[in-house]
């Protein structure tokens, strides 16, 4: 199944969280991470009074299904020390599903598509660079809708500072 995360980070080194998040994702067997978009620098959505955000999206294939896919998602935020104290607070890492396949889930744990994904710039921006084709859940092709907030694409510099970055978590993932 392919499925769209969406990554972000705004505490402390921003490059290293969202490198070791893309590792740590990678490192499951049953994901597989087939692009990468660039980096954006974005404003805070939600919460304002807090750090710029560096942004990015994911576009993967995955033998897990959409919860199991959300738990190690979890897994991986809680490993690079993700507090859950203010809603759309600062965080060292945060990852989104976006998107996974043409499945509809709605349940308290888990909505997809996700219910904010049209609304927001920092996730249109790098899934538009990534599918520029991709038809949103609303019918509309993506490269028509651009949702709230600035966005500053950081381009190769930033990804390659992230994938220098190392860190391993293969012996703390499920």
């Amino acid at each position: 199944m392919r499925a769209y995360l969406s990554l972000g980070s705004n505490l402390g080194e921003r490059a290293y969280y969202l490198g070791a998040a893309i590792r740590g994702l990678g490192q499951c067997k049953e994901v597989k991470i087939c692009r990468e978009s660039l980096v954006y620098e974005t404003e805070p959505w939600g919460f304002a009074e807090q750090p710029v955000f560096w942004n990015m999206v994911l576009e993967i294939e995955t033998e897990l299904d959409p919860f199991g896919l959300l738990r190690l998602c979890q897994k991986v935020e809680n490993n690079l020390m993700r507090k859950r104290i203010i809603k759309w607070g600062p965080r060292t890492v945060d990852i989104d599903l976006l998107l996974y396949d043409n499945i509809v889930v709605d349940t308290p744990e888990l909505i997809l598509p996700h219910p904010h994904l049209e609304e927001r710039e920092f996730v249109l921006a790098p899934l538009r660079e990534l599918r520029p084709e991709l038809i949103l859940p609303s019918g509309y092709v993506i490269q028509n809708v651009h949702g709230e907030g600035k966005v500053k694409n950081l381009g190769d510099l930033c990804k390659s500072t992230i994938s220098t970055e190392s860190y391993d978590i293969q012996d703390r993932l499920p």
